[in-house]
Parts: structure tokens; sequence; C-alpha cells
């Protein structure tokens, strides 16, 4: 079996369990949606929405958060880890959207990642969640570890992987693929203690047969 129909076949099985399931990271505005995918970092997505649960109804725009004291915001979110990195980020990307972005939130590549505090892989989930466009597949520590596992890469850098997906995947199934593994890496294919036996795609993972 090729690389690009391991894909597919991947796709095929889980697309039933994963398609209708929404992004884990809870937001009621686009900013709040990049203030909750840089929080993310290093940081559960269950820790995150606990967090943010307490301050999103008050603080929604950029500007609401260029009005906070530096301190101030990195009390709130304290908890998710390196808070200080993660506060500068959220108001250095608050001001830039202000200044040369007349507040909108950019949609391309591009353009975003001249963000403070974005790379590719946040990029390519705001592209996704908020405008429905594809130019690169979002990787995280849960697609980087599955497509070793499945062997569609044998590389450890983000980039590179995103790089080796995108060649072995269409275009059209790039969010699809990224959303699939992370969903299945959070609830079956445990890092720890993968749960091959209950794994739809045990048949075609080459891990499984070999654990």
């Amino acid at each position: 079996m090729t690389k690009e129909d391991l894909v597919k076949a991947v796709l095929k099985k889980l697309r039933p369990l994963y398609k209708n399931d929404p992004i884990e990271i809870d937001y009621n505005t686009p900013f709040n949606l990049i203030v909750g995918v840089i929080l993310s970092a290093q940081c559960t997505d269950v820790r995150v929405n606990k967090v943010t649960k307490t301050f999103f109804n008050k603080y929604k725009t950029p500007q609401d958060y260029l009005k906070l004291k530096t301190p101030e915001l990195e009390e709130l979110i304290r908890s998710t880890g390196f808070y200080r990195n993660k506060a500068k980020s959220i108001q250095g990307c608050a001001a830039m959207l202000v200044e040369d972005f007349d507040g909108e939130i950019p949609d391309t590549m591009k353009q975003l990642v001249k963000l403070p505090g974005f790379g590719r892989k946040t990029a390519n989930v705001i592209l996704g969640e908020l405008f429905n466009k594809s130019e690169g597949i979002c990787v995280d520590t849960h697609v980087l570890r599955l497509s070793k596992l499945l062997g569609l890469t044998q590389n450890k850098d983000a980039v590179k992987v995103e790089k080796d997906l995108m060649e072995i995947t269409p275009k059209k199934n790039w969010k699809e693929i990224s959303h699939s593994l992370i969903l299945h890496g959070r609830r079956v294919c445990f890092a720890r203690h993968p749960d091959c036996e209950n794994c739809v795609i045990n048949k075609i993972c080459p891990s499984a047969f070999s654990s």
C-alpha cells in the first residue's frame, strides 16, 4: 500500500468518528480563538477551556486585551504554564492586528505567521477554523506521533512532517487529516498506552501489527 493509499484508508476509517466533532478549544470570538490556541502550547485544551471560561465573556477583542495590564493578563492565564511568554504573545498579537490590520484577523499564511506567538501550526488552525482555508496541515504532537506510527513520515521536525503529509494527502483533505489524527491521538492512540485493540485503523497501522 502506498502512502497515498494509506492516507485515504485512514481517513475512510476515522471520518465517521470525528467528522462532526468541533475543535476542542472553546471560543466565543475570532480573537479568543487565537488566545485559546496560544494558551494551548504545552497545555491541554481541557485546562485552557477551564481558564478562559473565567474571562472570555469580558475580554473579546484585540482592543480588550490591550487595555489589560500585562500583570493582570499573566495572572489570568498563569495555570496554563509559560504565562509570561503567552501574555506577551497575546498582547503583541493584539497590537499588531490593531496597528496593521484594523483589528481584523488576516486570512493568509504569509500574514498570520508574522503575528507574535504564531507559527505554521497556529496559522493552520486559524485558517481552517475561521476561514475554512487550507494552506497547510496543522501538525501538533498528536499528528506528529501518529504520522510516524503510521509510517507516513520518518521526520521529527513538525515543518518537515507537514511537508511530507501535504505531498501524500489531497489538498481537500488537509484540514480533515489533521483534525482526525489529533482527536484519534487524544481518544484512542494514547502516547503511553495506545488502545490498539479498540482502534479502527489497527489493521492498516504498521505499529499496531508490531505491538
